[in-house]
């Protein structure tokens, strides 16, 4: 029986769980419809997700159609939760992408097609809620095509639209062989000879679908089942089976990390080549993998889904999503066996912060503990420990998430917290290059190591690299090592305490103080060198040659699309200048006026507020992380440190040896 890993998008309210629901029941892997307003759904587990009535962590869940065996992959529509629809792109065969009748088209749900068409992943079109009053058909449709901008192939067409008698009426209408023509030149002159036949239509469509070139779009309701049943033939005929060899060399993806009753890691992995068993020893890691070779596991226990739960399994082949055990140090993104494709992010990181504040009694280790096991299953969680201060910051996407963070740890931890103002997070650029090299035993060094470091800008999105210009046997390596770790980790804090994310640095010197012991006796850490040493040392030199270099911090910027009636505008466009929204595109459809262009992240919140009183209700705004920017409005921001400091070589020297050098 083949295969399907099928994935769940929406916008958040789109009715994604609801049908989910419904594909399970329609299948008969469950004998009553679960409710996302009684919290009795199959893939919302959570207690906090049946509480709010929102999907927070993607889950499995498999249904048998004929012929073909689905696991279905439910993921969050808020927004504040797209790391986690991130991480489970990179384990699909085909989607289907749920839209409301009644809101129509959304941010979220132009961000996931954009994503889905760069990946190529087939998908189709659910267009949920028909029975809704306040439902459109045509009106939304037109939407998708204009604000989707991707080939459209209408499925059928709805009727009672609005009532709960609403259904589907399937139906290949002109503007299929339209669609498919375009992208099939037989198939274009055969349209222009004449009739074309429905069977050529179909087979057209099953093979354009499953390339990713059109996107079938079905009418339906997940709450009365309306067209539910002509999407499942759908998903069934029009997307592709899974592939990978089951003979082949062994190759798989983490895509998600639970812990389990006795606090062991469980890992979610999609298997693409060979076949595992239990208690086979395997390889896994990332781009995290140590100098020495990739960390082994034994995996000790093994499920798979089928029939609606998760099985045990002695072993699973390729195109499975199977539950593995045993892999202690296993995280998000890592490849099991054979590095495979390479883990990529396609959403932005989050530009959000704030400080977690332990309330009365709060076990402070205890919190460390519970954040970096949230971060474990969420790594854009990161966990920013400031032990100057004792005070740990997370990074976050919105407000949504951090009430999410605060309600897990009370109900799963037993700790009670509170949060700081959210705050943006910047980056640091380098303005230009610098060098700066310091001796061992020379001009008051108090470390037995030579360092020289020259730092050059990179482009957005290159990284850090770290090169050499000294000879790589000119010292132990494991010196090297350190320096460059060191260097890494230092890059994390900035002249104004932000991360720079795109530089190169290059060790330009290196020395070191040989082995040297006193006669008879054991080896003298005073006279000779050690990786404490070049740690110690490397961050004064660092920092130095970015004071020489120079930084500039750049703030996030979302790009927008605003629609408002044009009359508005005079009002409008002041405001929009005074939150830093620089309008690149204006046009006019109709008495609508749509503005496109760029406005920090900072002020978006404040931008949303103001619009409706300035827009008398009809204004609609959409904002997506796009790019950094300079800060060019008020004061530079200054993110407090939590390292040593090596900005003050006093205060520096005072903190990592107790004294300050000569």
């Amino acid at each position: 029986m083949h295969m399907l890993n099928l994935g769940i998008l929406a916008h958040v309210d789109a009715g994604k769980t609801t049908l989910t629901e419904r594909l399970l029941h329609a299948a008969g892997v469950t004998d009553e419809l679960g409710s996302v307003d009684d919290g009795s759904t199959r893939t919302d587990t959570l207690a906090l997700e049946r509480q709010r009535g929102i999907t927070i962590k993607s889950a499995v869940v498999s249904f048998p159609l004929d012929g073909v065996t689905v696991n279905l992959i439910d993921t969050p529509g808020h927004p504040d939760f797209i790391a986690e629809v991130e991480r489970v792109l990179g384990v699909l065969d085909g989607a289907v992408l749920v839209v409301s009748a009644v809101e129509g088209v959304q941010a979220q749900t132009r961000v996931l097609m954009r994503t889905l068409r760069r990946l190529g992943i087939p998908t189709l079109v659910f267009v949920n809620k028909i029975d809704r009053r306040g439902a459109r058909d045509d009106a939304v449709l037109a939407q998708l095509s204009r604000r989707l901008a991707v080939p459209l192939v209408p499925m059928g067409r709805a009727t009672a639209l609005g009532t709960r008698a609403a259904g589907f009426l399937p139906g290949l209408g002109p503007a299929a062989s339209d669609a498919l023509a375009d992208h099939d030149d037989a198939l274009l002159a055969a349209c222009l000879d004449g009739d074309v036949p429905e069977p050529r239509l179909r087979a057209a469509l099953a093979e354009q679908t499953r390339r990713g070139l059109v996107h079938p779009v079905y009418f339906g309701s997940a709450a009365t089942g309306a067209g539910v049943p002509d999407l499942i033939a759908g998903i069934e005929r029009l997307l592709p089976a899974a592939c990978g060899d089951p003979a082949g060399p062994f190759s798989g993806t983490v895509f998600k990390v639970e812990r389990g009753p006795a606090g062991e890691k469980i890992a979610y992995a999609r298997l693409f080549s060979g076949t595992l068993g239990v208690r086979d020893r395997i390889p896994f890691g990332g781009d995290r993998t140590p100098v020495g070779g990739r960390p082994e596991g034994r995996v000790t226990g093994l499920s798979v889904f089928e029939d609606g739960t998760d099985l045990r399994r002695d072993s699973a082949g390729a195109g499975r999503i199977v539950k593995v055990w045993g892999l202690g140090g296993i995280r998000i993104g890592d490849a099991l066996g054979l590095p495979g494709r390479a883990y990529e992010h396609h959403f932005a990181p989050p530009t959000l912060e704030t400080v977690v504040v332990p309330g009365p009694g709060a076990d402070r280790r205890a919190l460390h503990v519970a954040l970096t096991q949230l971060a474990e299953q969420d790594p854009l969680i990161d966990v920013r420990p400031d032990g100057v201060r004792q005070e740990t910051s997370v990074s976050l996407y919105g407000e949504v998430q951090k009430e999410v963070v605060q309600a897990t740890l009370a109900d799963e931890y037993g700790l009670d917290v509170t949060f700081r103002e959210t705050t943006t997070i910047c980056v640091e650029r380098l303005a230009g290059s610098g060098a700066a090299v310091e001796f061992n035993k020379k001009d008051g060094n108090p470390f037995l190591a030579t360092v020289g470091l020259r730092v050059e800008p990179a482009p957005p999105g290159a990284g850090v690299g770290f090169r050499l210009e000294v000879e790589l046997g000119s010292m132990p390596y494991a010196f090297f090592k350190a320096v460059e770790d060191t260097v890494r980790e230092s890059l994390g804090q900035g002249l104004h305490g932000w991360r720079i994310p795109d530089c190169t640095v290059t060790m330009t010197h290196s020395g070191y103080s040989p082995r040297q012991s006193h006669a008879h006796q054991g080896f003298d850490k005073s006279m000779s060198s050690t990786g404490y040493d070049f740690r110690g040392l490397t961050p004064l030199v660092l920092t130095e040659a970015l004071r020489r270099a120079g930084t500039q911090v750049h703030e996030p910027m979302h790009r927008f699309r605003l629609e408002a009636p044009v009359d508005t505008l005079g009002a409008l466009l002041p405001v929009l200048a005074g939150f830093g929204a620089v309008p690149q595109r204006t046009r006019t459809e109709g008495a609508l006026a749509v503005l496109e262009g760029a406005v920090p992240a900072a002020r978006v919140h404040g931008l949303e507020q103001r619009l409706p009183g300035l827009t008398r209700g009809e204004g609609e705004l959409e904002t997506a992380f796009d790019h950094y920017a300079p800060v060019v409005r008020g004061p530079v921001p200054e993110r407090p440190r939590t390292d040593h400091n090596p900005l003050s070589r006093k205060e520096y020297l005072l903190n990592v040896t107790g004294r300050v050098a000569g």
